[in-house]
């Protein structure tokens, strides 16, 4: 009986499927066009994160904004004479020009004490961090002194000597100021020309964190008291002042004092103290803080006293932001940007048990689980806004594992070795964990982890005879 040949086609059919290299080819294929929805994944991680910002200050909106507060600061206003000449008809002839000029003075002693009453307002799934705080302020200031500037006292407007509070929302204020200078108290209004510079920080978020900038503007808004002085006082002026105030995430002070202390506490587990500098005490439990800053004039960049606007009351900004522990858009975002790294992984190990055991997967199963590794991400992201990433985590990987588990049974025949590919996974997810968690260490800990992977590849693919048999019969020829 006469045997067939198989034709052309059929032999270059039964090549294309027993060949490793176009597998390998196919599966390296399937990869990058599995890469582009991973990269939607990420795009739809910043777009969530994007609408909890825009919440976040929605609510700070309608509520009131971060607060920076300034001062107080003195100002008296003086006028300035000054001897010009000029020509005229060819004479020399000598005029006096008035000029009216502002100056400031700051306290020689300025001490805080903020007690943080800290809320969480809710709109949909996203909280937002608002505040009430009493504080208590108080400044001493030593008598005015123009000399410095060969300014008579004849010459300045103690009528008109003022005292500045800066504030940067006023609609935080939610009780009538109470200032009293001496023994008597005096009264304040609002005004939006305050005409002090300073930096505002703001506060924005990048794909893998938090990031405090500063905005230098004219601070505007604030709080004017006048002291009603007739002539130049002959002692030192003490100050104090309390006031209710309301804010959004963050509350900061600047150092106008040539010694400064600020005393801020309230029940927040996780406050962040920000700004130019750190407090000197800070004390910090499951259940409130409290931090001390102590600031000397050698540690900002301002003098005490200046005229009008030749001093900016910036660099030395400090203060604490009310974090609400909901880190899992940076976290992700940065297990997202594993996702390749798993995908990877789980193809070379069914790849390695196909030419292992001769088992045959399909292309089209490579697709499913591949797309079950992506879907992965969002179903993270989803259940992370309403749990938490940690349990988003767990839930997540154990859901995905078990669907790829099951759906390997239908071509993995042998218990064995879909038990080892279940295993392999379950490590995969882990050791992803282990590097989101551990931030400090994680490039140590991934480039360790890799490379024993690349040598248990190497191991279990070491007798895998990658030509078949024609290598071997052409080393007997």
């Amino acid at each position: 009986m006469e045997t067939q040949h198989p034709n052309l086609f059929e032999r270059f059919n039964q090549w294309i499927t027993e060949s490793i290299m176009v597998k390998l080819f196919s599966i390296g294929f399937l990869i990058l066009i599995l890469l582009i929805p991973a990269s939607w994944i990420e795009d739809l991680i910043q777009e969530r994160q994007g609408r909890a910002n825009e919440v976040i200050r929605e609510v700070s909106d309608k509520w009131s904004g971060t607060q920076t507060l300034s001062g107080p600061v003195l100002m008296i206003p003086f006028t300035k004479i000054e001897r010009t000449k000029r020509w005229q008809d060819g004479k020399q002839i000598e005029e006096l020009t008035e000029s009216v000029h502002k100056a400031y003075f700051l306290p020689e002693e300025y001490t805080v004490n903020s007690k943080v009453a800290p809320e969480k307002l809710h709109r949909g799934i996203f909280d937002v961090a608002v505040y009430e705080t009493d504080l208590a302020m108080k400044a001493t200031y030593a008598t005015p002194d123009f000399g410095a500037w060969n300014i008579p006292d004849s010459q300045v407007h103690w009528k008109e000597a003022v005292l500045l509070n800066g504030i940067t929302d006023l609609r935080g204020i939610s009780e009538n100021p109470v200032i009293q200078v001496g023994e008597n108290k005096i009264l304040s209004e609002p005004s939006n020309d305050l005409g002090l510079l300073i930096n505002q920080p703001i506060f924005y978020q990048n794909e893998n964190e938090s990031v405090t900038s500063t905005n230098q503007y004219h601070l505007t808004s604030g709080i004017v008291a006048s002291l009603g002085w007739l002539t130049r006082p002959e002692s030192q002026l003490s100050v104090s002042i309390q006031l209710s105030l309301k804010g959004s995430e963050g509350l900061y002070f600047v150092p106008t004092g040539k010694s400064t202390q600020v005393d801020v506490a309230g029940p927040w587990p996780s406050p962040s103290f920000e700004g130019k500098l750190l407090p000197k005490d800070r004390t910090i439990s499951e259940q409130d803080f409290s931090a001390t800053w102590k600031v000397l004039s050698y540690n900002r960049p301002f003098a005490q006293k200046w005229i009008n606007h030749d001093q900016s009351l910036s660099g030395s900004e400090f203060g604490v932001r009310l974090l609400i522990p909901a880190d899992q858009y940076q976290k992700s975002i940065r297990t997202a940007k594993y996702g390749a790294l798993i995908i990877i992984l789980a193809f070379t190990a069914l790849f390695l048990v196909e030419i292992t055991t001769k088992i045959r997967i399909h292309p089209f199963q490579y697709i499913l689980i591949g797309v079950a590794l992506i879907i992965y991400y969002t179903l993270l992201l989803s259940l992370s806004e309403q749990v938490g990433y940690n349990i988003a985590y767990g839930i997540s990987s154990v859901a995905t594992i078990l669907l790829v588990s099951f759906y390997s049974s239908s071509f993995l025949r042998k218990k064995s070795i879909l038990f080892l590919f279940t295993t392999l996974m379950t490590f995969f997810y882990a050791f992803i964990f282990v590097i989101i968690q551990a931030q400090d260490f994680s490039l140590l800990i991934g480039s360790i982890g890799l490379f024993l992977i690349i040598g248990l590849l190497m191991y279990f693919s070491r007798n895998i005879r990658w030509y078949g048999d024609r290598a071997e019969n052409v080393i007997e020829s």
